[in-house]
């Protein structure tokens, strides 16, 4: 997992003077997820390429049912083979028409024939192993797309605390900035009883400066985590602002996760029945070196009238068929899907590895993350009480300027970075979840 970065510092000010002018729209994470299971592009993706891999499936069906073929053929000839074949056919033959100069010369003969193929296959081995191929590989798909659900579903989570951070950096920095203006107003004061130096004063201007500036960032990332979750839900984010239902805890809950990648994870299962497609399709390649056997079979009527049904037949027969040699075409196709496979195997045991690597190394992280969370906490609380003193002392005369200035700073980036770390544990517990799951 990358590292995560502070969001309250970052991103770009979309204007000089930004406000929450725009319609904003309280949403809660239960709306999100739903919202993102009905709109989300990705998940909809997911879904086509399942719907794909079933529609393949479903041809596969043509291995036990029937081809059947219906066609209607009118003709004129006064070729001598075929004239003599469409009058037998149409069952008009007559003494005369073994004169062998009409055989040489026909007239002019025409013929309708409407005829009905039925193809059915009886033995095809490999077709079998190909349908079982193209049903492992559904499967797959099947498992691949409730897993990308369980992805946006972090995903979210993520985005709507992100969104929750940059709603909170927004409250602080507002905070600090009616606390800088009132500390500003203090300093006037002082200064125009003699009581500072004029550089006392920039210097408390400058800081009032500062703030407002991370006021006018801190809401350009509430724009900027709004913009993302209307990404998510695949909707239009112009004259819109989410603001989330629920507030961005300062506690955590440490809770006990299982530490082991399970086998029955989507994601793990989908690269299995991918596996096992490879498989499939190899023993389909080998059993194409055995014979086929199918059943055909025809329907015809004849007539030199148009719809006419004067003559009829009947053609049923079955074949056994068996490529023999088709110049190492066959044996090349082998090969290549017993690779594939191969190649498959490797591949699942590497995720597998790599997913357990994973695990490992979130479960460090969220440890990192719990004791990170403790000891921001501490230095908020003594940077709260060291500004308390300095305040107190500065109001007394006993502090200067720079020291104020300094711990009203600290106490700022404090508060900031506890709640940076709240986040940070919090989508690591959801992610480890996420790789538990």
């Amino acid at each position: 997992m990358k590292k995560i970065k502070y969001l309250i510092f970052t991103g770009s000010v979309l204007s000089s003077v930004f406000g929450f002018s725009q319609d904003t729209l309280s949403i809660s994470k239960n709306d999100l997820l739903q919202k993102v299971a009905d709109k989300n592009l990705q998940l909809k993706i997911a879904e086509k390429t399942y719907t794909s891999a079933q529609a393949d499936y479903e041809q596969s069906n043509s291995l036990f049912l029937p081809n059947i073929n219906v066609s209607h053929t009118g003709m004129v000839t006064t070729n001598p083979l075929m004239a003599f074949g469409s009058k037998l056919n149409q069952a008009i033959l007559t003494p005369m028409d073994f004169n062998p100069d009409l055989l040489n010369n026909p007239v002019r003969t025409q013929n309708f024939a409407t005829k009905v193929e039925i193809q059915q296959p009886l033995i095809n081995v490999d077709g079998i192993y190909g349908r079982q191929a193209a049903r492992a590989k559904m499967y797959a798909y099947q498992l691949q797309t409730e897993r990308t659900k369980e992805y946006l579903e972090l995903e979210v989570s993520k985005a709507y605390m992100q969104l929750q951070l940059a709603y909170r950096a927004v409250t602080v920095l507002e905070k600090a900035d009616v606390t800088g203006k009132a500390n500003l107003k203090l300093v006037e004061n002082y200064f125009k009883q003699g009581l500072l130096q004029k550089t006392d004063l920039l210097n408390v201007q400058v800081r009032v400066n500062e703030i407002t500036n991370q006021v006018q960032y801190a809401k350009s990332n509430v724009q900027n985590a709004s913009d993302y979750l209307a990404f998510l839900l695949n909707e239009d984010t112009k004259g819109k602002t989410y603001k989330p239902a629920e507030a961005l805890e300062s506690t955590i809950a440490v809770e006990a996760i299982n530490t082991t990648v399970s086998e029955n994870r989507k994601d793990i299962q989908a690269m299995t029945k991918s596996t096992n497609a490879y498989q499939k399709m190899m023993l389909s390649s080998k059993m194409n070196f055995l014979p086929r056997l199918n059943a055909f079979g025809s329907y015809e009527m004849y007539d030199k009238n148009f719809m006419g049904t004067s003559a009829k037949c009947y053609l049923v027969g079955a074949q056994l068929s068996w490529n023999v040699f088709d110049g190492y075409k066959s044996i090349g196709k082998y090969n290549k899907s017993k690779a594939d496979f191969q190649k498959a195997e490797a591949e699942t045991d590497q995720y597998k590895k790599q997913s357990q690597l994973e695990l490992n190394k979130t479960n460090r992280q969220l440890k990192d993350a719990e004791n990170k969370v403790s000891l921001s906490k501490l230095a908020l609380e003594q940077s709260q009480e060291a500004y308390r003193i300095r305040q107190n002392r500065f109001t007394q005369g006993l502090e200067k300027t720079t020291d104020l200035l300094q711990s009203e700073t600290q106490m700022i980036q404090k508060e900031l970075e506890h709640l940076q770390s709240v986040f940070e544990y919090n989508f690591t517990k959801q992610y480890l979840q996420f790789l538990t799951k």
